[in-house]
């Protein structure tokens, strides 16, 4: 609950920065102060050291996976104002709001790791979208950002819409918007009887959490959004948002699977294929860094399923890992790709004679979004790939996945042969030596969590 009330007050407190303050540097360093507070409430109620108390009727549901996945995106929130709070700041001239959005965003995720009914999962759906579409406008002079938001707009509400359809299908068929009602009758000894309207309503719902994480084939609208959103926030899209979708997505259907009986297997199988197949297949063939890095968030969003595909505890502690490798890794792609002045695969030629520190930094995220030994990206998807085999599936879908993890290490050392072995003179703009020192830290955590991912999951246990 802390995550909850702790974030909406600070969004309130940051919107109101603005009028005390007009110089944006203050805003930037108020909203990284924020968000340590918000870091430590959230590490306080964790460990059970203190909270508010407020009687929620069974409605948010707090346990150690989800307030442990909001320090991951807390953390990840504040790594990602201090490397990119610069560019934040250039943006526009309403960086207050900017911010206040994020922590509303962050408001959003703090209620999807938390849900225990249908209704909160829509209400965390929405604050999480509505400010989102707000942000991918918020370069108004660009015409494919208001582009951008406007897509987002549409087919973000379009999916809210099939949402609601889903959720008003399972409470007119079990009289109820909590979670695990069919879960509950097999506990009980009893058999899953659903109906097909319950069926139907289950349907809907794993289409619009598709929808919400980019799975194929509702992936259509990332592409566009992510290359015409300002690339400060598209950063912060592809990352915290994207991982909370999948939080959600997992608490969703952990207890809601039995209705379906063997189709579920089939249909995620489906899914997790299309998802990586379209994903990485498409990246191949992209010229512009930005959409590569969509296409490829696509791909990594396939990997990310076999968490829900699997539905165990070597699953739950892979898709944090998972979280915190794709996240970091992405973040820092994304704060080098902003100083980049071409964004195409020639713009960063050379990148290794005038920013060598950029283009190493930049290579040890790409190997981790590689998934290659010795960096987070790598154990990320072995934890997703063992959780599989542990909970008995079928072995080709691991194969499948292994082939796609090979084909997208084609197009992530597409971008470091061009900054170590094409000759060029790559520009970049605002380097300074604090960004460089920020991306080295970044770049040594994605080591250590390599070599010790109980790094990670010991503070989740302990």
């Amino acid at each position: 609950m802390n995550a909850i009330i702790v974030s909406a007050l600070l969004g309130v407190v940051m919107m109101f920065s603005g009028i005390i303050t007009t110089k944006r540097s203050s805003i930037t360093y108020t909203a990284i102060i924020s968000l340590l507070v918000l870091l430590v409430a959230n590490l306080l109620n964790t460990y059970g050291i203190w909270e508010f108390h407020v009687n929620t009727h069974g409605m948010l549901q707090f346990d150690k996976f989800g307030m442990f996945f909001n320090s991951i995106a807390i953390t990840a929130t504040l790594i990602y104002v201090i490397l990119s709070g610069k560019d934040i700041e250039k943006t526009g001239i309403h960086v207050s709001e900017y911010y206040a959005l994020i922590f509303f965003v962050l408001c959003g995720v703090s209620i999807l790791t938390s849900f225990n009914g249908l209704l909160m999962l829509f209400i965390g759906i929405e604050i999480l979208s509505i400010p989102l579409y707000i942000l991918t406008g918020a370069d108004k002079r660009n015409l494919k950002s208001n582009e951008a938001s406007l897509k987002y707009f549409l087919m973000g509400s379009f999916s809210t819409g099939i949402m609601l359809m889903g959720i008003v299908l399972i409470y007119g068929a079990t009289g109820s918007f909590a979670l695990g009602v069919l879960h509950d009758a097999p506990a009980a000894g009893l058999p899953v009887k659903a109906s097909f309207i319950e069926v139907a309503g289950i349907l809907l719902l794993f289409a619009s959490m598709c929808f919400k994480v980019s799975a194929a084939p509702f992936h259509f609208w990332t592409p566009d959004v992510y290359d015409g959103a300002p690339s400060v926030f598209t950063s912060f899209m592809a990352t915290i948002v994207k991982s909370a979708g999948f939080i959600a997505f997992i608490r969703l259907f952990e207890s809601n699977t039995q209705a379906l009986g063997p189709t579920w297997k089939i249909l995620l199988s489906f899914v997790i294929i299309a998802t990586l197949l379209i994903g990485n297949i498409t990246a191949v063939f992209q010229q512009s860094v930005k959409r590569m890095l969509a296409y490829s968030s696509i791909a990594q969003a396939g990997f990310m399923l076999f968490a829900l595909y699997s539905n165990n505890d070597l699953a739950k502690e892979g898709i944090l890992l998972y979280a915190v490798a794709y996240s970091l890794a992405t973040i820092g792609i994304f704060a080098i790709l902003i100083k980049m002045k071409d964004y195409t695969f020639d713009g960063y030629n050379g990148l290794a004679k005038s920013e060598p520190v950029l283009a190493f930094t930049n290579t040890i995220f790409l190997l981790s979004l590689a998934g290659i030994p010795l960096t987070a990206g790598f154990f990320a998807k072995y934890y997703m790939l063992a959780s599989v085999v542990k909970a008995g599936g079928a072995l080709w879908l691991v194969v499948v996945a292994v082939v796609f993890a090979a084909i997208s290490v084609y197009y992530y050392f597409r971008l470091i042969q061009a900054m170590y072995f094409k000759e060029g003179d790559a520009e970049t703009t605002g380097i300074s030596s604090g960004f460089k020192n920020a991306l080295l830290i970044l770049a040594v955590l994605i080591i250590l969590f390599g070599v010790f991912p109980s790094l990670v999951l010991n503070s989740f246990y302990f």
